[in-house]
Protein backbone atom coordinates (compact mmCIF):
# COMPACT_ATOMS: atom_id res chain seq x y z
CA UNK A 1 0.00 0.00 0.00
CA UNK A 2 1.17 3.56 -0.78
CA UNK A 3 0.94 6.45 1.72
CA UNK A 4 -1.55 8.31 0.82
CA UNK A 5 -4.03 10.55 2.94
CA UNK A 6 -6.08 8.78 5.74
CA UNK A 7 -3.33 6.34 5.80
CA UNK A 8 -1.56 5.50 9.17
CA UNK A 9 1.92 5.04 8.42
CA UNK A 10 4.74 4.01 11.00
CA UNK A 11 8.10 5.18 10.20
CA UNK A 12 11.49 4.28 12.39
CA UNK A 13 13.57 7.30 12.83
CA UNK A 14 16.74 8.97 13.52
CA UNK A 15 16.88 12.27 14.50
CA UNK A 16 19.57 14.46 14.28
CA UNK A 17 20.63 17.87 13.73
CA UNK A 18 22.81 19.23 10.80
CA UNK A 19 26.28 18.12 12.33
CA UNK A 20 24.97 14.52 12.83
CA UNK A 21 24.76 15.10 16.85
CA UNK A 22 22.03 12.83 17.80
CA UNK A 23 18.94 14.15 19.08
CA UNK A 24 16.50 11.40 19.58
CA UNK A 25 17.44 7.88 18.70
CA UNK A 26 13.30 6.57 17.92
CA UNK A 27 13.40 3.59 20.14
CA UNK A 28 9.80 3.99 19.27
CA UNK A 29 8.67 4.26 16.12
CA UNK A 30 6.51 7.71 14.76
CA UNK A 31 2.87 6.51 13.71
CA UNK A 32 0.72 9.39 12.48
CA UNK A 33 -1.97 9.82 9.82
CA UNK A 34 -1.47 11.27 6.72
CA UNK A 35 -2.61 13.95 5.13
CA UNK A 36 -2.24 17.45 6.94
CA UNK A 37 -3.82 16.50 9.81
CA UNK A 38 -0.56 18.40 11.60
CA UNK A 39 0.17 14.72 13.18
CA UNK A 40 3.95 15.66 12.04
CA UNK A 41 5.75 17.62 10.05
CA UNK A 42 4.51 18.72 6.78
CA UNK A 43 8.37 18.08 4.90
CA UNK A 44 8.49 14.45 6.42
CA UNK A 45 4.92 14.10 4.64
CA UNK A 46 5.89 15.80 1.89
CA UNK A 47 8.81 12.60 1.44
CA UNK A 48 6.68 10.25 2.31
CA UNK A 49 4.28 10.91 0.08
CA UNK A 50 3.60 7.88 -2.58
CA UNK A 51 6.10 6.15 -0.85
CA UNK A 52 5.58 2.40 0.21
CA UNK A 53 7.13 -0.23 2.97
CA UNK A 54 10.73 -0.44 3.07
CA UNK A 55 11.35 3.13 1.54
CA UNK A 56 14.27 5.14 3.34
CA UNK A 57 15.97 8.16 2.93
CA UNK A 58 17.42 10.69 4.98
CA UNK A 59 16.12 14.55 4.87
CA UNK A 60 17.33 17.70 6.22
CA UNK A 61 14.00 20.22 7.66
CA UNK A 62 15.44 24.18 7.81
CA UNK A 63 14.16 25.80 10.62
CA UNK A 64 11.30 27.77 9.34
CA UNK A 65 9.97 23.92 7.71
CA UNK A 66 10.49 22.48 11.42
CA UNK A 67 10.00 24.60 14.38
CA UNK A 68 10.63 28.26 13.29
CA UNK A 69 14.06 30.22 14.04
CA UNK A 70 15.19 30.96 17.64
CA UNK A 71 13.20 34.30 18.87
CA UNK A 72 15.51 35.89 21.67
CA UNK A 73 12.24 38.07 22.82
CA UNK A 74 10.59 34.81 24.06
CA UNK A 75 13.12 34.40 26.61
CA UNK A 76 11.98 36.11 30.00
CA UNK A 77 13.31 36.63 33.71
CA UNK A 78 11.14 36.34 36.35
CA UNK A 79 12.42 36.63 40.39
CA UNK A 80 12.12 33.24 41.95
CA UNK A 81 9.40 33.67 44.56
CA UNK A 82 7.01 33.76 40.97
CA UNK A 83 7.22 30.07 40.96
CA UNK A 84 6.79 27.08 42.87
CA UNK A 85 9.37 24.76 44.93
CA UNK A 86 11.27 22.68 43.94
CA UNK A 87 12.08 24.35 41.13
CA UNK A 88 14.94 22.26 38.18
CA UNK A 89 15.81 23.63 35.48
CA UNK A 90 13.87 21.43 32.71
CA UNK A 91 10.71 22.01 34.14
CA UNK A 92 7.90 23.44 32.05
CA UNK A 93 5.06 26.01 33.01
CA UNK A 94 2.43 27.47 31.16
CA UNK A 95 2.49 31.36 30.73
CA UNK A 96 1.77 34.47 28.62
CA UNK A 97 3.79 36.18 26.41
CA UNK A 98 5.21 39.61 27.18
CA UNK A 99 3.02 41.80 24.70
CA UNK A 100 0.25 44.17 24.85
CA UNK A 101 -2.25 41.77 22.64
CA UNK A 102 -5.06 40.25 24.18
CA UNK A 103 -5.20 37.59 21.27
CA UNK A 104 -1.91 36.10 22.27
CA UNK A 105 -2.18 32.59 23.51
CA UNK A 106 -0.77 30.61 26.66
CA UNK A 107 2.60 29.07 25.77
CA UNK A 108 5.13 26.70 27.38
CA UNK A 109 8.16 28.24 29.20
CA UNK A 110 10.87 26.03 30.10
CA UNK A 111 13.38 26.90 32.92
CA UNK A 112 17.09 26.75 31.52
CA UNK A 113 18.43 28.72 34.20
CA UNK A 114 18.14 28.98 38.08
CA UNK A 115 20.40 31.75 39.31
CA UNK A 116 19.64 33.23 42.88
CA UNK A 117 16.40 35.24 43.08
CA UNK A 118 16.35 34.96 39.26
CA UNK A 119 14.28 32.44 36.90
CA UNK A 120 15.65 32.46 33.01
CA UNK A 121 11.98 31.15 30.99
CA UNK A 122 11.98 30.40 27.78
CA UNK A 123 9.04 30.05 25.41
CA UNK A 124 10.60 29.05 22.13
CA UNK A 125 10.31 24.84 21.14
CA UNK A 126 13.40 23.22 22.53
CA UNK A 127 14.48 22.96 18.32
CA UNK A 128 13.62 26.11 17.50
CA UNK A 129 16.49 27.40 15.13
CA UNK A 130 17.73 24.02 14.54
CA UNK A 131 18.08 22.58 11.50
CA UNK A 132 16.88 18.62 11.71
CA UNK A 133 18.08 15.76 10.23
CA UNK A 134 15.71 12.50 9.88
CA UNK A 135 17.06 9.17 8.91
CA UNK A 136 13.52 7.47 7.75
CA UNK A 137 12.52 4.20 7.39
CA UNK A 138 8.55 3.37 6.28
CA UNK A 139 7.88 0.38 8.64
CA UNK A 140 4.05 0.11 7.82
CA UNK A 141 1.47 1.94 6.00
CA UNK A 142 -2.51 0.64 6.30
CA UNK A 143 -5.56 2.16 5.48
CA UNK A 144 -7.21 4.55 8.83
CA UNK A 145 -10.01 3.86 10.11
CA UNK A 146 -13.37 5.95 9.71
CA UNK A 147 -12.78 7.17 13.42
CA UNK A 148 -9.24 8.03 13.16
CA UNK A 149 -10.10 9.86 9.98
CA UNK A 150 -13.01 11.86 12.19
CA UNK A 151 -10.82 12.36 15.10
CA UNK A 152 -7.80 13.57 12.89
CA UNK A 153 -4.95 10.94 14.79
CA UNK A 154 -4.30 7.78 14.94
CA UNK A 155 -6.02 5.43 17.85
CA UNK A 156 -4.33 2.32 19.06
CA UNK A 157 -0.68 0.95 19.42
CA UNK A 158 1.68 4.11 19.10
CA UNK A 159 -1.67 6.46 18.86
CA UNK A 160 -4.04 8.09 21.36
CA UNK A 161 -7.35 5.55 22.34
CA UNK A 162 -10.43 7.87 23.79
CA UNK A 163 -11.71 4.37 25.84
CA UNK A 164 -10.13 5.54 29.22
CA UNK A 165 -11.41 2.05 30.87
CA UNK A 166 -8.69 -0.22 28.86
CA UNK A 167 -5.32 0.09 28.42
CA UNK A 168 -4.47 1.48 25.18
CA UNK A 169 -0.78 0.42 24.92
CA UNK A 170 2.14 2.47 26.19
CA UNK A 171 1.28 5.53 28.16
CA UNK A 172 4.18 7.40 26.64
CA UNK A 173 2.57 7.15 23.27
CA UNK A 174 -0.27 9.61 23.80
CA UNK A 175 2.04 12.19 22.94
CA UNK A 176 2.70 10.70 19.55
CA UNK A 177 -0.52 11.60 17.56
CA UNK A 178 -1.21 15.28 18.92
CA UNK A 179 0.78 18.04 16.70
CA UNK A 180 4.46 18.86 17.02
CA UNK A 181 4.25 22.47 16.00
Amino acid sequence: MKIAKNTVVTVNYKLSDAQDNLIEDGRQPMVYLHGDYENTLPKIEEELDGKEVGYSNTIQIEPDDAFGEYDPALVKVEPRNRLPDPLEVGMQFEGMPESDSADDEAMIFTVTDIADDKVVLDGNHPLAGIALRFELTVAEVRAATDEEIAHGHVHGAHGHGHDHDEDEGDAGDHFRSHPIH
